[in-house]
């Protein structure tokens, strides 16, 4: 009898999972293909020409450009963005001594408690601090970003796809829509009722096209490196866009250290196996069919 119900249930689940087979199949070849504008002209990211100093198994931080980054960070994308899962301490990892970190702490205002009067003040931020949100509230941010409220950046590269590279292609892809062109085919001839409303920025690599955020970058030199570095806007994308790889995956680096020891032990250790199975069982004869 058990047996009996076991078939009739396997039969059962292999008839749902080959009915849901050909609906998905007659769904997928009978509905019409998307024609819309975000559909036909949204671009890919991509990343710097020569990519990041990170990529790769054999990757590795570029010092110099994550401070870079991060000064294009403090002095252009801090007005909107919070970073509130960094810590002023964790700069230490950027090469700056415990003397810098406290330097460049003491230079952020971070919510405080006027210990006199008990209520809510600023004070200059220590190591211990993250770093502060640039608006008390979402109601704020809101009403300072046409009802659109900024993201922290905190996690903003583990958030996208491809982030570090979507932060870059994003912060480049600024464009004129009437001038704006993929495959050869332009947009406005395509889509002539497109339009980007009021308020808001035309960047082929938004999902939707239209985004809230202003170009955060603009001129040559917007940002002076203290290392001479030409701050070109490519420049100061790809800088930033490091930055916030690290804020998001710190260990980034070493994990990817991490991981070669452990594939040579594996390694090491499968062929140990194998050896050791060779010798338990090298006295064991297989019989011999009649």
């Amino acid at each position: 009898m058990i047996r009996i119900l076991s078939a009739l249930a396997g039969i059962v689940f292999a008839g749902v999972a080959l009915v849901a087979f050909f609906m998905g199949a007659w769904t997928f070849f009978s509905e019409e293909a998307v024609h819309s504008p975000d559909h036909e002209f949204h671009l890919e990211a991509h990343g710097p020409e020569g990519g990041f100093s990170f990529d790769g198994p054999l990757g590795k931080w570029d010092t110099a450009q994550l401070q870079r980054g991060y000064k294009v960070y403090k002095e252009v994308c801090s007005a909107c963005h919070s970073l509130k899962f960094v810590a002023f301490r964790n700069l230490a990892d950027l090469g700056y001594s415990e003397a810098q970190v406290k330097a460049e702490a003491a230079t952020w205002q971070v919510p405080g408690i006027d210990p006199n009067t008990g209520e809510a003040t600023t004070r200059p931020g220590e190591p211990t601090d993250y770093f502060p949100s640039p608006y008390p509230n979402a109601v704020a941010a809101a009403a300072a970003n046409n009802n659109a409220i900024p993201p922290d950046l905190s996690l903003m590269t583990k958030a996208r796809h491809h982030g570090s590279d979507y932060v870059y292609s994003l912060l480049t892809g600024y464009t004129d829509p009437q001038t704006f062109a993929k495959d050869g085919e332009r947009l406005m001839e395509e889509f002539p009722e497109f339009t980007t409303p009021e308020g808001l920025y035309f960047n082929p690599y938004f999902a939707n096209l239209n985004l809230a955020m202003a170009p955060p970058l603009t001129s040559e030199g917007q940002v002076t490196y203290d290392d001479g570095t030409r701050a070109t806007i490519s420049q100061m994308s790809k800088d930033v866009a490091a930055f916030l790889t690290w804020t998001a995956e710190p260990k980034l680096i070493e994990r990817k250290q991490t991981g070669w020891p452990v594939m040579l032990f594996l390694i090491f250790a499968t062929a140990l196996a194998y050896l050791a199975k060779r010798q338990i069982w090298s006295d064991v004869k297989p019989k011999k069919k009649a």
